[in-house]
């Protein structure tokens, strides 16, 4: 069977740590700031980790 091509939306998305989890940053940070509280602007600076059933499908998307 041939190799897969890697996803290179997803690839551009998603970063894969040393240990093998997905780490993708939070959405709607980009504009539109002012009436979303601090609490919520400052959750959004920082980084998620992806899990459950669509690891599976990105860890396929980016060949790994």
């Amino acid at each position: 069977m041939p190799k897969l091509k890697t996803h290179k939306g997803t690839a551009k998305r998603i970063k894969v740590t040393g240990s093998g989890k997905l780490i993708r940053e939070r959405a709607y940070k980009n504009h539109i700031l002012a009436k979303k509280s601090k609490a919520r602007k400052r959750n959004m600076k920082t980084s998620a980790t992806i899990d459950g059933k669509i690891k599976k499908n990105i860890k396929t998307a980016l060949g790994v």
